[in-house]
């Protein structure tokens, strides 16, 4: 655990590069009856073949797969299997998704935990999950070859099925004989021009069972002698018990017990309202500890004094301030960015069983290792005694992957106190007060710009907390250290500023991209201004020769109307950022409503991610992406006062609701043959940049800050 702390999502994705044929790693499993029946949990007696640890073929004609990854909604539940359906040529009906306990077979291909995120599930399983499914098409092709006395050549598969002129068997027919086969060395993978799945459009799998209500996430985890436990946390963070009286507590019926832990108080009750009864007749004297003086207002004016020298340099080029001198005019900008909290739909949970030398976990989660791993150590025993059982994730975003791990580690500590099975759920309160946040950030920068308007030089500081197992800060200033614009620039300077504050921060979907984005873009969109160009022109000249960057630009121009007649009041703003492996580039159209407020009527997106694997899955994650970046946008902040989170709920701590969601999102594929990104996060952050333009556009001022949504423009 203390060598996967110091990896960071930077890091992972800077591994990315690695991931290819030549460096799979092993997935086969020996050819043995038993093999690997603690993975799949199969009845004895059932006829199966196991080829690897990704697949099984039952003797019913049924496909399991077990995915390495953990469904959040992002959709993998249907494009990862569609890379083995894909090479198995599997009959798509009779295919069942698992997900795969916490085992070593089941390591990222590029950062070698089992773990989701970085928008790196789909190119860094394509060429794993495709060998699985074609490792498992070869060795039925072998068995039926080998029951008709043929050669392999003479056999070829279809939907489930083994063929060879008249002769036909089932996938299913042929498990039994398929698993006495040796494992293949050699597993050619199918040709472009061969894919029926790839590259299509697809119903999800797991959409039935989320629309009729079977799909399980971890708090609908339930069984015979199962308590519910919730926790008192401490209201200012690193805060300790000092004493506590639990006398009233006890008095409330159903509550069985109640236990102190690292963290705070827990009760345990017969079910959650029982429990939370019994937590507010709880008496807790607390020692708030140094974090009492942790103030918004007055963290916001000690980044403004960080800010006035360079900090840390993390990219630079030329002469800045030689620049700076013969520039014809000088543009200088600050922009501040608050506390953010991932908001998940389900509320953090934990359902944990321990009998004797064995524990088992019920949770959604994006690192099933990590909290395989962090739940041993708290219960004394061995990883392998361990068994994480991976649910439906309501919500991720980064929360659920914590190398912290705290809210398994916490309910660890409940069960390892109270001796007895039990869900911990957090409230939403506690999700907005006891959690970990996107850091809070302030930007300054200065160009100065040639007599045509083009940047010449660029001062560029950033001030802001370090995330958790991001030593190097890369996160803080990823899309402006490594921005194609800055190429275009001659003289620039980066610096950050990582001052140490004790509260917990962690990636938050698009991680620093976040507001380096919005900065980036909206400073692109100024420079334009102040030039006389138009803000899609401008961006091109700085572009040139960045192929990538520009398709998705010109594209999104293009179907979006950029330039051509709006309704009367709807007015056009641009964005365009790359993250993750992909380009993304969006332009918003908003308006002002009778209080000058903002309502965004459409969002038009192109998005380039190389190979797209599944156009629909891809088209619901751009959607997604907006609306949650308009969260961010309109609505959303964490702040602080005396220590104490000043958010509870979503009555103030606002997200997007229905009737604000854009009336369309059109989104736009753009074919390519380029290495694959993520999909994800990249679409999220140019959404922020291109509202605020567009607002510019209607009324002539420029936004510095985020949130904006309950800012009257007209005033």
């Amino acid at each position: 655990m203390k060598n996967l702390k110091n990896i960071s999502r930077r890091s992972f994705i800077r591994t990315s590069g690695l991931v290819g044929g030549g460096l799979i790693i092993s997935f086969m499993i020996p050819a043995y009856s038993g093999r690997k029946r603690t993975i799949f949990d199969n009845d004895e007696g059932e006829s199966v073949f196991i080829p690897n640890a990704f697949l099984q073929v039952g003797s019913d004609n049924t496909i399991k797969v077990l995915l390495a990854h953990t469904e959040m909604g992002q959709g993998i539940w249907t494009t990862l299997t569609m890379l083995i359906a894909e090479e198995l040529d599997a009959d798509w009906k009779n295919i069942i998704v698992e997900h795969a306990p916490a085992d070593k077979a089941y390591g990222h291909t590029a950062w070698g935990i089992q773990a989701t995120g970085g928008s790196s599930t789909t190119w860094s399983e394509f060429d794993r999950y495709r060998k699985a499914g074609a490792a498992a098409r070869i060795l039925l092709v072998q068995a039926a070859a080998k029951k008709w006395g043929l050669p392999a050549s003479a056999c070829k598969t279809e939907n489930g099925f083994v063929f060879s002129g008249n002769k036909k068997l089932s996938y299913g027919q042929l498990a039994d004989s398929a698993a006495t086969l040796p494992p293949l060395t050699d597993i050619p993978l199918r040709t472009k021009e061969q894919w029926k799945y790839i590259g299509k459009g697809i119903k999800r799998l797991d959409a039935p069972a989320k629309v009729n209500g079977k799909a399980l996430f971890g708090i609908d985890v339930q069984f015979e002698g199962l308590l519910t436990a919730v926790v008192a946390h401490p209201p200012v963070f690193g805060g300790k018990v000092k004493s506590f009286d639990d006398s009233k507590t006890k008095l409330v019926k159903g509550v069985v017990q109640v236990v102190k832990i690292p963290n705070g108080i827990a009760v345990i009750a017969q079910n959650f309202w029982t429990a939370l009864q019994g937590k507010k007749a709880l008496q807790v004297e607390w020692d708030p500890g140094e974090n009492i003086n942790v103030d918004s207002i007055t963290q916001l004016a000690n980044f403004k004094k960080l800010a006035d020298t360079d900090g840390k340099s993390v990219a630079k080029a030329g002469d800045v301030p030689t620049a700076m001198k013969q520039a014809a005019k000088i543009i200088e900008a600050e922009y501040t960015f608050p506390y953010l909290a991932h908001a998940t739909m389900e509320p953090l949970n934990c359902t944990i069983k321990v009998d004797g030398d064995k524990c088992d976990i019920w949770t959604g989660t994006q690192a099933p290792g990590m909290e395989q791993a962090a739940a041993a150590k708290i219960l004394g025993l061995k990883q392998e005694q361990v068994k994480v059982h991976t649910m439906f994730l309501g919500g991720g975003f980064g929360r659920r992957g914590n190398p912290d791990t705290d809210f398994v580690s916490e309910a660890a500590q409940i069960a390892k106190a109270s001796g007895k099975p039990i869900k911990m759920v957090w409230t939403r309160e506690d999700d907005m007060q006891a959690a970990y946040y996107r850091p809070s950030f302030l930007h300054r920068a200065t160009i100065g710009t040639d007599t045509n308007g083009m940047p010449l030089a660029w001062h560029h500081i950033a001030v802001g907390q370090t995330l958790v197992g991001d030593p190097e800060a890369g996160a803080s200033t990823e899309g402006i250290s490594d921005s194609p614009y800055l190429n275009a620039i001659p003289n620039y300077y980066v610096g950050l500023h990582s001052p140490k504050i004790n509260i917990p921060v962690l990636w938050f979907r698009s991680v620093g991209n976040t507001h380096t984005a919005f900065v980036m873009e909206t400073l692109m969109d100024e420079l334009a201004h102040n030039a006389g160009k138009d803000p899609v022109e401008y961006r091109r000249r700085l572009l040139k020769g960045k192929e990538r960057n520009l398709k998705v630009l010109n594209t999104v121009a293009e179907k979006a109307g950029w330039g051509k007649p709006l309704p009367k009041g709807h007015f056009h703003g641009v964005a365009m950022h790359e993250s993750f492996g992909s380009y993304a580039a969006e332009v918003a159209e908003v308006s002002l409503d009778e209080n000058g407020l903002v309502k965004v009527h459409k969002v038009t997106i192109a998005i380039d991610c190389g190979l797209a694997v599944n156009p629909d899955g891809i088209k619901a994650q751009m959607e997604s992406c907006v609306n949650f970046g308009l969260s961010a946008t309109l609505y959303s902040v964490i702040s602080f006062k005396n220590g104490v989170v000043q958010q509870t709920n979503f009555d103030d701590y606002r997200v997007l609701r229905l009737n604000e969601s854009p009336a369309e999102i059109e989104v736009h594929i753009v074919e390519s043959t380029e290495k694959m990104g993520g999909i994800g996060e990249p679409g999220m952050p140019p959404v922020a940049p291109a509202v605020a333009n567009a607002v510019f556009a209607a009324c002539g001022k420029r936004i510095r800050q985020l949130p904006f949504g309950e800012i009257n423009f007209k005033a």
